[in-house]
């Protein structure tokens, strides 16, 4: 099992920035990829950033156009957390962000799919006003 607990969010003025922090705790040597997803009111939790931990691709980073150049996913393994720089925040970046990771990635969907990651954490409300 893999315990995940974000911190860092908060509301800011459109352009501004926010680090969220993801600390792991647990068996956390078997996690292969981790990931940052949002999802917004009424809306399907999309992938924002995702970065392999394990293999032969370890420390490659992924993004969807939404937030590429502008959100950065890294990870300090002597302390067992991930953080997600995001910088120029938009309004529609308002969402609620959750960390999570995986042991493998089976289902072939990529690794910014929600559908691959089996442990989560419980969340940290981001707002950001025009």
């Amino acid at each position: 099992q893999v315990q995940l607990v974000e911190s860092g969010g908060g509301s800011v003025p459109a352009g501004g920035s926010l680090r969220l922090s993801c600390l792991a705790s647990g068996y956390t040597d078997s996690i292969y990829a981790m990931g940052w997803f949002r999802q917004a009111p009424g809306k399907e939790r999309e992938g924002v950033a995702a970065i392999y931990t394990g293999g032969t691709s370890a420390g490659s980073d992924y993004y969807p156009a939404s937030v590429r150049g502008r959100f950065t996913i890294s990870r300090d393994n002597a302390k067992n957390t991930l953080y997600l720089q995001m910088d120029n925040l938009k309004p529609e970046d308002t969402a609620k962000y959750y960390c999570a990771a995986t042991p493998s990635l089976d289902i072939g969907l990529g690794i910014l799919s929600r559908l691959e990651y089996k442990y989560w954490g419980q969340g940290t409300q981001v707002t950001v006003s025009s």
